[in-house]
């Protein structure tokens, strides 16, 4: 079979010669090892012959966002303002939103050695400060969406991969306006308001998701957002209320036209398997073992394998901190766990990637050890 062959048999859940290997965001996202910008920790000598290791020998799964067509002027923009500025060698985006007498702000800083946005203030920091928010006008019920550049993604992948459209859910917009304390004492406390900000966010969402499902089908879809209402968080009962209630919906839109949706969640999901079922959701990653997680990839095989395709489960501080000879049996373990017995089928993949400028030495040999034991299946 040839790497878009394997992923596709997968996701279908029919039988495939080995188990579909993936490097998650490494080989999942366009990047360009030559950019000298530097902000682009990937123009690092070291990091060139994983990126070469996981384009010529993991099952490739591109990640995409959905891509809308908005109008020139946003319809709430005159209460937006954004700056951009250089500080200490970091980049900073400092974010105001100005309405119904309150002025809310948000900062985030990107540091040139590390390939992540770190937020320093959230733009909601109370009950005001949401009730503020819930004044911006409506957002638009019609999108536009241009499939031309997954098409021409596809093309490109050729037989080498899938196209897969990464999405978030209404929680993980709502969460992500606060800090993660904030977001969790309003949600459990004021469950009406809380409610009234997820509608908000629900419809424009939910039109883009509808309207690019039905022009691209077939395809996998990542949906993030649902970790918000695991516990420790926040306990199953408002899983079930933010999660199912909310993101439900997009997993029928995504479904109905013949697409896969594939619901991330870090953390504890042994309380909240039951709810990604009731969804009727076709994947899940990454399944994190413990003490990350709460529940091992045997249990979720044994129980919820004929459900989902099961996406997982190694985690990448091991990738990173364990001697090769000890991530060996890690890998062994998580490939005889991942297809045991029966099951709709199985993506060995890390929780998540290597973040950082240099590529250790060690590092390496554990992503070269993923595949090595991948081919000798």
């Amino acid at each position: 079979m040839n790497r878009r062959e394997r992923l596709m048999a997968t996701l279908r859940g029919e039988p495939v010669d080995r188990p579909a290997v993936s490097f998650y965001q490494i080989g999942g996202h366009r990047v360009n090892r030559n950019d000298p910008d530097p902000f682009n920790i990937y123009n690092h000598p070291t990091w060139h012959p994983l990126l070469q290791l996981a384009e010529e020998k993991t099952d490739l799964i591109m990640m995409y966002p959905p891509p809308v067509c908005r109008p020139a002027v946003a319809h709430d923009a005159e209460f937006w303002h954004t700056e951009k500025y250089l500080q200490a060698g970091s980049k900073f985006t400092r974010t105001t939103l100005s309405i119904a007498g309150r002025t809310m702000t948000s900062l985030t800083r990107r540091d040139p050695d590390v390939e992540t946005i770190w937020t320093l203030e959230h733009l909601l920091k109370d009950e005001d400060d949401l009730r503020a928010y819930l004044a911006l006008p409506a957002a638009p019920m019609q999108v536009s969406v241009d499939i031309a550049s997954l098409l021409a993604a596809e093309r490109e992948l050729g037989d080498r991969g899938i196209v897969m459209v990464d999405t978030v859910d209404p929680l993980c917009l709502a969460a992500e306006l606060f800090s993660l304390a904030d977001y969790t004492v309003l949600a459990f406390t004021q469950r009406a308001l809380f409610h009234r900000l997820l509608e908000k966010l629900t419809q424009p969402l939910y039109a883009q998701t509808e309207a690019l499902a039905q022009k691209f089908p077939g395809h996998l879809w990542r949906i993030c957002g649902s970790e918000y209402a695991t516990e420790p968080y926040l306990p199953p009962e408002l899983f079930n209320e933010y999660v199912v209630r909310y993101t439900g919906p997009m997993v029928d839109m995504i479904q109905r036209d013949g697409g896969f949706a594939r619901i991330h969640c870090h953390g504890r999901i042994r309380n909240v398997l039951p709810f990604f079922r009731q969804m009727g959701a076709s994947a899940i990653d990454p399944i994190e073992p413990p003490p990350q997680g709460n529940i091992t990839l045997a249990e979720v095989r044994r129980d919820y394998g004929r459900d989902f395709v099961l996406f997982g489960n190694l985690e990448s501080s091991d990738i990173e901190n364990l001697a090769p000879s000890e991530f060996e049996k890690i890998v062994a373990n998580s490939l005889r766990d991942g297809t045991a017995g029966s099951g709709r089928g199985f993506v060995l993949m890390p929780s998540a990637a290597a973040y950082g400028r240099i590529i250790t030495p060690q590092t390496m040999a554990n992503y070269e050890t993923i595949i090595r034991l991948i081919e000798a299946i």
